[in-house]
């Protein structure tokens, strides 16, 4: 009997021994996996880069800033980002892609039209051009942090809380949901831009509200 149980003993040593053992090894792989997939932040402060800025500007280009407030111009391979131009909004001189009220109501049943270059757009609510986003005083030059906090928190133009409300392509909605640290790296990295004198047309109303009334026939007096 004590030959059975010693062996029992024995048995469940070893298996404990084992398991501990292969719990050490998963821990040390899973441990070594990690490390290469999430390598240590050199600077978390700043979501891992060296500044501020170098941060801010990375959330532009991952957000897809540039799409729509970067004009393009015409490379071997297409449209792509004119970089002199960078994040300076729709050009004013830039022909509109619509004419009189009835062509825009034409663009706007049409359910969306815009520009090859991605800085004017026409839809059903009316006609809206990318804001110029350079630090000087015709785009926001004039801004503080604060501002831009408004802009993508609230949605209003210019990061006014009185002011009218952003319109699309803007999708404020999702922007919002950024941190602050986040749009303060963000206005930091735009303030370094090369400030680009470009005021940027006023938005068109949908052409249903300036559509002139139609007059109802005059009834005749019995």
């Amino acid at each position: 009997m004590k030959k059975v149980m010693f062996s029992i003993a024995f048995i469940a040593s070893i298996f404990i021994l084992t398991q501990c053992d292969q719990k050490k090894s998963d821990d040390t792989m899973s441990s070594s996996s990690t490390d290469k997939v999430m390598p240590q932040l050199s600077n978390p402060n700043f979501g891992g880069f060296d500044s501020k800025e170098d941060w801010g500007k990375h959330l532009v280009l991952v957000g897809g800033c540039n799409d729509c407030h970067t004009p393009k111009k015409m490379g071997p391979n297409g449209p792509e980002l004119d970089n002199s131009l960078t994040l300076s909004g729709h050009p004013s001189g830039m022909p509109s892609i619509v004419g009189d009220i009835a062509d825009r109501r034409g663009n706007e049943l049409k359910g969306l039209t815009v520009t090859r270059d991605l800085t004017e757009w026409a839809g059903p609510w009316g006609v809206s051009y990318s804001a110029n986003l350079t630090p000087d005083p015709t785009g926001i030059g004039n801004w503080q942090e604060e501002n831009l906090k408004v802009v993508f928190r609230e949605g209003k133009f210019k990061g006014i809380p009185s002011s009218r409300s952003i319109l699309p392509p803007m999708p404020w909605e999702m922007f919002k949901n950024l941190s602050d640290h986040e749009i303060s790296a963000i206005f930091a990295y735009l303030m370094t831009l090369k400030p680009i004198n470009n005021v940027v047309p006023s938005p068109l109303p949908p052409a249903s509200a300036e559509m002139p009334a139609t007059k109802k026939p005059a009834t005749k007096k019995k």
